[in-house]
């Protein structure tokens, strides 16, 4: 049998690999396609119904006239409902408060749905539908908008479209704005020109006559959020900004007003709101809430303030299409909003909802087989037939009371009706492709199958993996399956008529599908039927390994972890259990201590023979007193988690209450943050420098300079001698001059690295090898300390501070093996994940550290500098275990192969796990809230995890009769 040699390192990689192609198929399945008319064309004026009349031989298949000749879209970014209808509103925003209370205007809260990021909410505003949950990740490079939208519509009727701000909606909608000046979104360090750039225009734009709808989007507000967030003092001014704006637009308008033209309208809304920390993407309340104020002398003025309403942001759409005589898009799911009409005459406000309601039950009959069974759809044709009745009467000229209490029943039961199907269309988000969701899932499971069945030659002193490949490629199973799945593909095709994603690609990419999908099923096979005659022994690692009490705990932790995710408040609060097993560890390896030193004989002359720097020996300590060293790092790192968990309150349930770093970052405790800071960065020097050469000490001594000067430019942090908090500069300059160090001791460290592969000796190689390793690590930690927040610090200052004691004191002292020094390297990374802040919700992720050294936004490093910032903690923990299984030179090679096994098989548990959980509850009530954004990060942490075994991979230099 033909049997190809793998060590550990490359098989995890090629395993890893295959179980990222899955999870993106799973993803593309499983993340629904939005509810849409079944018919591609645009919504037309001569596709509108008649207007039920009875008893006349005439039908009006027009919709009434404009009611309004003007609009201006005011969109602020990130505005709060609180900004506005709270105590800001009515400190910051006088104007407009003063407008809400007593002016021509409705107010309401609008509901936006998540993900609450930008470019999701501007189609969610000009379409009327709910985008899908994937679009946060399109929101990075927004392509034009093809389905039916309101812009579309104003333009192809004709209408003067002028736009200034995001230029997001440029992307969205080329070619149709009269006149467009875009500014980048993402560029988050500036709070002024982005919204200078946009009022520059105004005073002249408002004074012209030569356009219909003026869309402003303001950006400031949102940036500061992210920069600062919400409870910044750059709030109020900017608050303070946006409410003169409202002036200026309002009282432009009321001067244009004239004698018989219809009226203007002024909207100001925002598109997402914020969290207490700044960010946006989730489900919050903060986030979702938004203010819509809509001001016109159509409307009545108020006598004092009123409780606003509330509705969903998708009502705004069919609202502007119908008040500017235009058809409302086919794919909107939103309903009229009655108090914007309820001055018009009877008749127009039903024909209004007859049409808002067409609309709607047509797009019902396009997305579900059973819309005659809906109580909407049913209360609809009800309505519709009542309409006719009052129509008739109308018609005949009757005035009677009769006439009017009918028209107001009629008119309650459209608005029931729309109410009925908007609900019904929202909850029907997209239809699933299963068929992709089921071949990825299949994919996934045979990718941790095998990595089962391959534990015992993965962690054998060997390090090697056999793979039966003659079984697998030129087996007749194998080609039975091929055909079988070949025949499955051409019938579910034919079936499903070509709705799923695998049914578009070409032939050649589903074969091949096809193929890896079989052939893995032929390996595991083969695989379990050679495990067959030594079932019945004790597993073994290396030789004649048995289960210790820690490794039961690191076992049972990581499924209790795993199993734990099957509820939606595991998820929320998952950072409550990795502190819980952090500490659980911790104990563990206290008692493993106390065993060692104080139990068992200690065998003489026992030394650390492949340790080149010992803590106790340098500090003129005698040896016996590293057992006391090592008995108190798990009790320092116990209170170093505890001390990181006051950091940041992460989660929901806890998310909102005060904690340190909300404290630090007060204004009235920036003293106490900068002495935090300064500290931290010497620390973070103390603890790397060792490893470094000199060139490079003052390359990280310097750098760790600029960091500090860095956050002393934005305002973080103070210097000595100053005595405001005035920013010295934006840090462009600084963060620049960090990046030349960073650059710097990377090249270093690469250099070492390819001097390792061209020295004969082994011993020198190895040593170069180590060298350029711990180097390369230096310059990462320095740039994540760029990155990192100032009240972040400590938390790269602890991690370093584990790092060393627990490899002096514990991994090398204690000798455990590779497997369990990577389960624990794992299970710190994964805490130091949440110590950070971050959460399984998508606003928790700082964007603003992908714009740190840049004066605009270009994509490329910005994703790159987020990605690293957001899992900083899992990647510094594996490097760090990268380099210290290279420095335990006698046993390197079988390290690395066991390090890169565990990880790849750590990350593949949770993740086929999560798979099949989330295709169960796929219809479960938080799938979009909850599941939807923690199954994207576990896709996105397998990447990262993917991306450290190839550096696993291209470190295990010993491949000598392996692939």
């Amino acid at each position: 049998m033909f049997i190809m040699r793998l060590s550990s390192s490359v098989f995890a990689l090629l395993c890893l690999m295959c179980e990222v192609l899955s999870i993106a198929l799973f993803l593309r399945g499983f993340f629904p396609v939005p509810v849409k008319s079944s018919v591609s064309s645009k919504s037309k004026v001569s596709d509108l119904p008649a207007e039920p009349l009875k008893g006349s031989g005439t039908n009006s298949s027009e919709s009434p006239g404009p009611v309004f000749r003007r609009v201006v879209i005011l969109l602020v970014d990130a505005l709060r409902e609180d900004f506005v209808f709270g105590s800001d509103g009515r400190r910051f925003m006088p104007y407009t408060r003063q407008v809400v209370e007593r002016g021509s205007s409705h107010s309401f809260i609008a509901k936006a749905r998540a993900p609450t990021v930008t470019m999701p909410r501007i189609k969610a505003l000009t379409t009327g539908s709910i985008p899908g949950f994937i679009d946060v990740v399109m929101n990075l490079n927004s392509p034009a908008l093809l389905e039916d939208n309101l812009i579309w519509q104003a333009k192809n009727a004709g209408k003067r479209i002028i736009f200034y701000g995001d230029d997001t909606w440029v992307r969205l909608f080329p070619k149709h704005f009269m006149e467009q000046d875009g500014t980048t979104s993402f560029f988050v360090s500036d709070y002024t020109e982005v919204d200078n750039n946009v009022t520059r225009h105004l005073d002249d734009t408002l004074k012209r006559d030569d356009w219909d709808i003026l869309i402003l989007h303001y950006l400031g507000l949102d940036h500061i959020g992210h920069i600062s967030g919400p409870h910044s003092s750059l709030i109020g001014p900017k608050l303070t900004e946006m409410d003169d704006i409202v002036k200026k637009i309002h009282a432009a308008l009321i001067s244009k007003e004239s004698e018989g033209t219809l009226p203007n309208l002024l909207v100001l809304c925002g598109d997402h709101g914020m969290t207490e920390t700044g960010s946006h993407g989730g489900s919050s309340e903060p986030e979702i809430n938004t203010p819509l104020v809509l001001i016109s002398p159509a409307f009545r003025r108020k006598g004092g303030f009123e409780v606003p309403g509330v509705l969903e942001q998708v009502d705004l759409m069919p609202t502007l299409a119908l008040g500017q005589g235009l058809p409302i898009s086919k794919n909107s799911v939103g309903r009229l909003i009655p108090a914007v009409f309820e001055d018009l005459s009877l008749r127009d406000q039903l024909r209004f909802l007859q049409l808002n309601g067409h609309q709607l039950s047509c797009l019902l009959e396009d997305n579900n087989p059973t819309f005659h069974k809906e109580d909407g759809y049913e209360l609809f044709r009800v309505a519709e037939k009542s309409h006719g009745s009052w129509m008739k009467l109308y018609m005949d000229g009757n005035t009677s009371e009769v006439l009017g209490n009918m028209g107001k029943k009629v008119l309650k039961q459209y608005l029931e009706a729309l109410k009925a199907m908007s609900s019904a269309l929202s909850k029907q988000l997209g239809k699933y492709d299963m068929y992709s969701m089921i071949m990825g899932m299949i994919l996934v499971l045979q990718v941790l199958i095998l990595l089962l069945l391959a534990m015992p030659e993965a962690l054998s002193r060997e390090a090697v993996v056999d793979i039966p490949l003659a079984a697998s490629l030129f087996s007749l199973p194998f080609y039975l399956l091929c055909l079988l799945g070949s025949a499955l593909h051409v019938l579910i095709c034919t079936s499903a008529g070509g709705l799923c994603y695998l049914c578009s690609l070409p032939w050649v990419l589903v074969f091949t599908l096809i193929i890896l999908a079989s052939a893995l099923m032929c390996a595991l096979v083969a695989m379990a039927a050679r495990r067959m005659p030594t079932s019945t022994k004790t597993p073994t690692k290396g030789s004649g390994w048995t289960l210790s009490e820690l490794d039961v705990v690191l076992l049972v932790g990581t499924v209790g972890h795993t199993l734990s995710l099957a509820s939606s408040s595991f998820i929320e609060e998952e950072h409550q259990t990795w502190f819980f097993l952090l500490n659980t560890l911790c104990l563990a390896v206290f008692q493993d201590v106390c065993r060692k030193y104080f139990r068992e004989q200690e065998e003489g002359g026992e030394e650390e023979s492949f340790s080149s720097f010992s803590p106790a020996v340098e500090l003129g300590m005698s040896a016996g007193s590293e057992k006391w060293l090592a008995l108190a790092t798990p009790l320092l790192t116990l209170t170093c988690c505890r001390l990181l968990r006051s950091l940041n309150h992460t989660g929901v349930q806890w998310a909102h209450l005060p904690d340190f770093g909300h404290w630090l970052n007060s204004g009235d405790h920036k003293m106490f943050l900068s002495l935090l800071a300064a500290l931290s960065l010497a620390l973070i020097f103390l603890l790397i420098q060792r490893h470094c050469s000199l060139v490079s000490k003052i390359a990280l001594a310097l750098g760790l300079l600029g960091v500090y000067s860095y956050r002393a430019a934005v305002g973080n942090v103070l210097f000595p001698w100053q005595h405001s908090s005035r920013a010295v500069s934006k840090g462009t300059v600084e963060a620049r001059f960090v990046y030349v160090f960073v650059l710097g001791i990377l090249f270093t460290g690469v250099k070492d690295l390819l001097r390792a592969q061209l020295t004969s000796s082994g011993g020198d190689g190895g040593r170069l090898k180590s060298r350029g390793l711990w180097e390369v690590y230096s310059g990462v930690v320095l740039l994540v300390a760029l990155l990192f927040r100032a009240h972040n610090l400590p938390t790269l200052a602890c991690c370093l501070l584990i790092q060393t004691v627990m490899a002096q004191f514990i991994w090398k002292r204690l000798h455990y093996d590779a497997a369990q020094t990577t389960i624990m390297h794992y299970w710190f990374g994964q805490a130091f994940f949440y110590f950070q802040g971050n959460s399984n919700n998508i606003g928790t992720v700082d964007i603003s550290v992908g714009f740190v050294g840049l004066e605009s936004y270009v994509e490329a490093p910005a994703v790159i500098l987020t990605a690293l910032s957001t899992y900083a903690g899992p990647l510094l923990w594996a490097f760090h275990l990268l380099c210290y299984l290279t420095s335990q030179r006698h046993r390197a090679v079988m390290g690395l192969g066991h390090g890169s096994y565990c990880f790849a098989l750590l990350r593949s548990i949770p993740a086929v796990f999560y798979v099949v959980l989330v295709t169960g509850l796929r219809y479960h009530l938080f799938i979009w809230s909850v599941f939807s954004p923690k199954l994207l990060y576990e896709a996105m942490h397998t990447l990262i995890t993917t991306a450290v075994c190839l550096c696993f991979t291209f470190m295990d230099q010993d491949r000598s009769g392996r692939l």
